[in-house]
């Protein structure tokens, strides 16, 4: 899977890493009812990404399959990119 994290790259993230970012992925949706939560949230999901993802370089070219946000992302935000999977399909 191809992730794509908003201003920073794209990851190549092996398919034994998803079933972990689609949980995280149900907590970052959960904590945003709660502005404590979120930042901590969001910052788990990305952090997992980029630990169990391979950085692919600026040059190739492509299609990602999952957008999401920017670590300083609001809320509103986050809110704007999901879909009724969440941000990483399931």
């Amino acid at each position: 899977m191809i992730v794509r994290i908003m201003g920073e790259g794209q990851y190549e993230v092996p398919a034994d890493a998803v079933e972990r970012l689609n949980e995280l992925d149900d907590a970052l949706e959960a904590a945003l009812e709660d502005q404590q939560s979120f930042p901590a949230a969001l910052a788990a999901l990305l952090d997992s990404v980029r630990a169990s993802g391979q950085v692919l370089d600026d040059a190739e070219l492509v299609t990602s399959d999952v957008v999401l946000p920017a670590a300083e992302a609001t809320v509103d935000e986050v809110r704007a990119l999901l879909t009724d999977e969440g941000l990483i399909p399931d």
